[in-house]
């Protein structure tokens, strides 16, 4: 039986849409956590920092140790909920593509893991990006291909070729 769901794709490549959907259509409650929630909930003197996470001007990310030491305890925490019983949703971006994903894999060890990427065109996702305006300029066409460099996933979905009720739809099919 499915007990995370880890979705991965670069800014505004509709992760979290699709999460809302999965909440919305899976007969079983679902948590969804996001990694935006996690850089939300670190102390502001962490953002724009080298030991923490620094978004550039051009929109490159980059993170530090600090950083990745509450990135780790995170993980760890979501997969004790899940341990626990609970059903999750981890909306993600692997901006270190497959040393990402061995993170989340040491993490979620012995659960059983649903790996989806969620692809979306860089210049599509640069256009939601813009209409967001909670995002800096460049994030999303830098993200939109690096994170998915060696990664492995179970299932594909395109959102920019179909909406997140039709890619949900497309994830909770596969979900036992």
């Amino acid at each position: 039986m499915t007990q995370v769901i880890v979705l991965n794709g670069g800014s505004s490549s509709g992760k979290s849409g699709i999460a809302r959907c999965l909440q919305a259509i899976l007969p079983d409650p679902w948590l969804a956590f996001s990694v935006d929630t996690l850089v939300d909930a670190m102390p502001a003197s962490m953002q724009a920092s080298d030991t923490g996470i620094d978004f550039a001007r051009d929109g490159h990310v980059t993170v530090g140790p600090e950083f990745q030491i509450l990135d780790a305890a995170w993980a760890e925490g979501i997969a004790a909920m899940a341990r626990a019983g609970a059903r999750i949703i981890v909306d993600d971006v692997f901006l270190g593509g497959a040393a990402s994903q061995r993170r989340w894999q040491k993490a979620l060890a012995e659960l059983d893991v649903l790996w989806v990427g969620v692809r979306c065109d860089g210049a599509i996702a640069a256009g939601r990006e813009a209409a967001r305006g909670d995002r800096i300029a460049g994030m999303a066409a830098s993200q939109a291909e690096v994170v998915h460099e060696g990664v492995v996933y179970d299932l594909e979905v395109d959102t920019s070729r179909a909406e997140s009720m039709e890619c949900a739809r497309t994830v909770a099919a596969h979900v036992e």
